[in-house]
């Protein structure tokens, strides 16, 4: 599968800008961030934090934090998650990371939950309810759709790249999949600059279907030009964590996978 950005790179880039150290404050900064520790909780559940506005003074902590550390992000929310003293928060056009409750350290990457027969992914729900908001607010004339063959059991969004490989490997199984009950629909997600003309054709083309083919097989497509929705779909693509392509979700917003075969995505979703 072709990557156009590792998890692993953005990781570092964002500890360059200073994100994953300890945040500078001032001495009235230092006060506020410890009455929040003060009242953190013991089992991370709902706690006193969020309440009386004490979600908005770790917002407002945070965010002072990341704009002294030359960070130009917005902090649309933050939740509570099931660790202690540790925030979900959910970032405006990039990946959610993780808040301790003093506001001094951002966390990027899954956690996993020890314990069980199988390991649990903490972030996964979290992610996925956000996603599931975000696939719904979707136009789906903005994407090239595939319904199901007979009812619809389910439906996938699918960030793919006309010039990847496995995505033409998965374009190749659409019948079959659309066959079992699963209606697919394509976002654009162009791994690279020099890929976003190809995809912007497509997208402007009064036959979007037509126009995917004919890249898949090969074909050059002429150049158009419009007002498309390409590089809000790649934007989407980065703030929910795509880093490759085809990078299959369900309706609810979980992450299946890269590229699967029918049987392996009626499987998954079955699930």
């Amino acid at each position: 599968m072709s990557l156009h950005r590792s998890k692993i790179f953005l990781a570092c880039t964002l500890a360059a800008a200073g994100m994953l150290s300890a945040c500078s404050k001032d001495k009235n900064t230092e006060q506020k961030t410890d009455s929040l520790t003060a009242t953190a909780p013991a089992t991370g559940q709902a706690s006193p934090i969020l309440e009386h506005n004490a979600k908005q003074r770790l917002i407002n902590t945070l965010q002072e934090s990341l704009k002294k550390a030359n960070i130009n992000v917005k902090i649309i929310d933050i939740k509570t998650t099931e660790i202690p003293n540790i925030y979900w928060v959910n970032l405006d056009g990039m990946p959610s990371v993780y808040a301790t409750a003093d506001g001094k350290y951002l966390i990027q990457g899954d956690v996993l939950r020890l314990g069980d027969t199988k390991l649990k992914n903490v972030s996964q729900d979290l992610q996925a309810a956000e996603n599931k908001k975000l696939f719904a607010a979707l136009n789906p004339k903005d994407l090239i759709v595939y319904p199901a063959q007979g009812a619809t059991k389910h439906i996938v969004y699918v960030f793919t790249d006309a010039n990847c490989p496995y995505c033409h490997k998965l374009h190749e199984h659409l019948p079959e999949i659309n066959a079992k009950g699963i209606e697919v629909r394509y976002i654009a997600w162009p791994r690279g600059e020099q890929f976003f003309p190809t995809m912007e054709a497509i997208w402007c083309n009064n036959d979007r279907k037509a126009a995917f083919n004919a890249v898949v097989q090969g074909q050059q497509i002429p150049a158009v030009q419009c007002n498309s929705p390409v590089k809000a779909q790649y934007q989407l693509g980065i703030k929910i964590g795509v880093n490759g392509t085809p990078a299959i979700y369900s309706q609810d917003g979980l992450y299946l996978g890269g590229y699967l075969s029918p049987e392996e995505l009626e499987q998954h979703l079955e699930k």
